[in-house]
């Protein structure tokens, strides 16, 4: 629909072409229109306008069309109306002025890759947004009306309790629903476990729990009471300094940093993390299911090693279990925090099951650390959406969630073998490892050539990380050369070509 109107200047004193088009029929077409007359200047305040019969008249529309534009544009403050005067343009709506400056450019965009192969991220396409909707739409239908007041930092207990049936069944978790703490994902997690918060807490607590804990804390750099974390102020749930993996997130060690924690690196060989090598440290943070980046579990007895590690030191193991679901060759490993609950903290999310776009996690924890986390998240919820979690609780609840995780397993695994395969063809001196998990691959490279290919791949429009990207500085473990690949990220019908620019860079001697 576009129609136009141009008033005598016996009507309102000048011209004025009205343009009536767009979404929402003609009462939204001719709001927007008289809005924008009134933004751009060419209806002045204090301008009167024609009745509305006789606008309606020239418009070619009914009368009451008119009338109930004008009624919202009075609401709104854009027009005034009082009986006898007629309806005019209200003082206070100021025209749009023009500046001295030059039209405002639109932000340049750099474009993206044309082959996303950076590890972090699942594929987006394959997110199921009908099942999802369905979920959504019966979690708020049913969902009681104070679900729609401020949330309980907690989470909802709808998710809690779907959290604690699926994480037994799928992850070997064993805790009940006022052990789970929602947050929006591992990094929020951390911040809310290092973070300087105010508390309510008192000295209650440490990593050994109860008053052994507290002296503990307060004589070896343990953790919670009234103490600071780091350099920060206020009180934290954990301090440090905390022993990490050589390879990690850098966000993460960066976050940690931030936070006054110092991070110990812990070197790395064929059977995971070396725990045997923990030092002074009261806190270790590991990726027992896939090491992050270089893959593989954490061998059988260094998860035994760790637990009786923490129970000596009165310490607490955080486990990352960033994608425990998508184990492809044998069973999954099962999550270290069924060998002792009150010596680990378990951290999940589904950034990498469903999407980072929902921002969701949780936290599992001891007991003795509950009061303080919910103190240092606050009163109310402040971050992750309540509705998400009912509809994430329904999705579960009602099999979509196990549904859709098989579907992707298959998917990715799919993807893992055509990666083998086609570097097995085309790159066979390249050497793939970390492949029995998760959605991304490590690539060994021959010495000295890691840079060169990940600029390579730049120019050639591929996004992929370089090994060294994940080492901790203060490591002193040899540092091979190599790619991390992620192979979920490219949509199905990008793949194939994504692999060919893949194997096009790739050093072939």
């Amino acid at each position: 629909m576009a129609e136009s109107w141009v008033n005598s200047a016996e009507r309102i004193g000048a011209d004025l072409h009205l343009e009536l088009s767009g979404p929402g029929g003609r009462r939204a077409a001719l709001i927007r229109a008289l809005r924008e007359a009134v933004r751009g200047g060419r209806l002045a305040p204090g301008t009167r306008l024609p009745p509305y019969r006789s606008l309606a008249a020239d418009l070619g529309i009914a009368r009451n069309t008119v009338a109930d534009a004008y009624a919202e544009l009075v609401a709104e403050g854009w027009l005034t109306a009082r009986q006898g005067a007629g309806t005019r343009v209200a003082e206070r709506a100021e025209p749009l002025r023009t500046t001295t400056r030059g039209p405002r450019k639109a932000p340049s965009r750099e474009r993206g890759p044309r082959h996303d192969l950076r590890q972090g991220t699942p594929d987006a396409s394959a997110f199921p947004r009908t099942a999802w909707l369905a979920s959504y739409r019966r979690a708020v239908q049913r969902a009681p009306d104070e679900v729609f007041g401020p949330g309980d930092p907690a989470g909802r207990v709808e998710l809690r309790e779907a959290l604690t049936e699926y994480l037994a069944r799928a992850r070997g978790v064993r805790t009940d629903p006022a052990r789970i703490v929602i947050c929006t994902g591992f990094g929020h997690a951390l911040r809310l476990l290092f973070g300087p918060h105010r508390s309510a807490g008192g000295a209650r607590g440490g990593v050994g729990g109860g008053s052994e804990g507290g002296a503990r804390g307060s004589a070896q750099g343990g953790v919670r009471g009234g103490s600071a974390a780091g350099s920060g102020t206020g009180n934290a749930v954990l301090r440090g300094p905390l022993a990490v993996e050589a390879y990690g997130l850098g966000f993460h060690r960066d976050l940690l940093a931030a936070a006054g924690v110092r991070t110990v690196p812990l070197p790395l060989d064929e059977q995971g993390a070396r725990v045997d090598r923990l030092g002074r440290e009261r806190a270790v943070l590991l990726t027992p299911a896939h090491q992050f980046p270089t893959g593989g579990p954490l061998h059988a007895e260094r998860r035994a090693a760790v637990i009786d590690w923490a129970r000596a030191r009165g310490g607490v193991v955080l486990e990352d279990d960033y994608d425990g679901e998508f184990r492809y060759d044998r069973k999954p490993v099962g999550a270290v925090q069924g060998l002792d609950p009150e010596r680990v903290i378990h951290i999940g999310s589904v950034s990498k099951s469903l999407s980072p776009a929902l921002r969701l996690g949780w936290m599992v924890l001891p007991e003795r650390y509950v009061d303080d986390v919910l103190a240092a998240k606050g009163e109310r919820e402040a971050w992750a959406s309540v509705l998400d979690q009912l509809s994430l609780a329904d999705f579960i609840v009602g099999g979509s969630y196990d549904r859709h995780v098989r579907r992707m397993r298959q998917r990715y695994r799919c993807r893992r073998d055509r990666l083998v395969a086609a570097l097995a063809a085309r790159a066979p001196r390249v050497e793939v490892t970390g492949v029995a998990a998760g959605l991304h691959a490590v690539l060994r490279l021959p010495p000295g050539t890691e840079r060169a290919t990940v600029e390579a791949a730049a120019r050639q429009g591929v996004a992929l990380d370089g090994l060294a990207g994940f080492r901790h500085p203060e490591t002193d473990m040899a540092a091979p050369d190599g790619l991390v690949v992620g192979y979920a990220t490219p949509s199905e019908a990008g793949y194939g070509a994504a692999l060919d620019a893949l194997c096009g860079v790739l050093p072939t001697r």
